[in-house]
């Protein structure tokens, strides 16, 4: 396990929606892998020509870009862990870079647990309140006994692919407006009794790009995401929702709180949102499951 291959045995799958600077970005990183990994798939929603130019010049073909012919970040996960020809697939998002070990690495810790899936830490780049979705915990933790979602993050991922898949892979009912399909799958591959690890010396970068603007709408779709998370398994029967249900809504006091009486700004807290996306998620995600019974 010391010595390096000439190219790393896994797939790089990177989902887009077209946003060309950020993802030249994120190809330049993984260019500079050490060693590089064997197979990079750029998993594109936008089908803009300008796209495959980009992969090509930066690229030099190690990468190929895989259409997408859907909306949602959910379905450009499964199309990308379809489209793989290794069984180990990482999966980073396009506003992030990597290491220069990160493929290395990613390969090094599905060999050491097979079958798991691991995560790792995710490090701002630029203002800190600006970039959501990050951790930087120095402690690895074997997380296999949890029963929640919220410990997997979706621009760091090292997944088995077929296992993934063979779980029924992201949920594709989970479309842009609802972005919490990595808290669903993770809740239901906990549920399964699969094992997942957090990993800290995986490490991804994630950039500083959005407005205040953004951001406080991105936080409404994060809170709508988990609301239709809840709908879904509520409607299955599955009562835990319940105690994830309140424990938001207490998050949600405490977010506007801190505003009214701390002064913080709304674009710096995720917390803000729940009250705006919630509600409409959980009714649906519980009609949206309903068609099913």
């Amino acid at each position: 396990m010391s010595e390096r291959p000439e190219a790393v045995p896994v797939t790089v799958a990177i989902p887009t929606i077209g946003r060309l600077d950020p993802l030249r970005r994120c190809l330049e990183s993984l260019a500079a892998s050490e060693p590089p990994p064997a197979e990079i798939l750029v998993v594109d929603q936008s089908h803009d020509p300008a796209l495959e130019t980009l992969v090509d010049e930066v690229a030099d073909g190690r990468a190929r870009v895989v259409p997408s012919h859907g909306l949602g970040v959910a379905r450009s996960r499964n199309d990308g862990l379809r489209a793989a020809t290794h069984e180990t697939v990482l999966i980073t998002d396009d506003d992030c870079t990597v290491l220069a070990d990160w493929a290395f690495t990613g390969w090094r810790l599905a060999v050491a647990y097979p079958g798991a899936i691991v995560t790792g830490r995710v490090l701002p780049v630029g203002d800190p309140r600006a970039v959501p979705s990050t951790k930087d915990d120095p402690l690895a933790v074997d997380l296999s006994s949890e029963r929640r979602g919220g410990w997997l993050f979706g621009n760091n991922m090292v997944l088995p692919r077929e296992q993934v898949l063979a779980l029924g892979g992201f949920d594709e009912r989970f479309g842009p407006d609802e972005a919490a399909e990595d808290n669903e799958f993770c809740y239901r591959w906990l549920k399964a009794d699969r094992s997942l690890r957090y990993e800290p010396s995986l490490v991804v970068e994630h950039h500083d790009w959005r407005s205040p603007e953004d951001l406080e709408r991105l936080y409404v779709r994060y809170a709508r995401g988990e609301g239709f998370f809840y709908g879904k398994h509520l409607r299955a029967g599955d009562l835990r929702m319940l105690r994830f249900l309140s424990r938001d809504l207490v998050w949600g006091l405490r977010g506007l709180a801190s505003g009214l009486f701390k002064g913080r700004e709304s674009w710096t807290d995720s917390r803000r949102g729940i009250f705006k996306g919630l509600p409409g998620g959980l009714a649906a995600g519980w009609r949206a499951y309903g068609k099913e019974r």
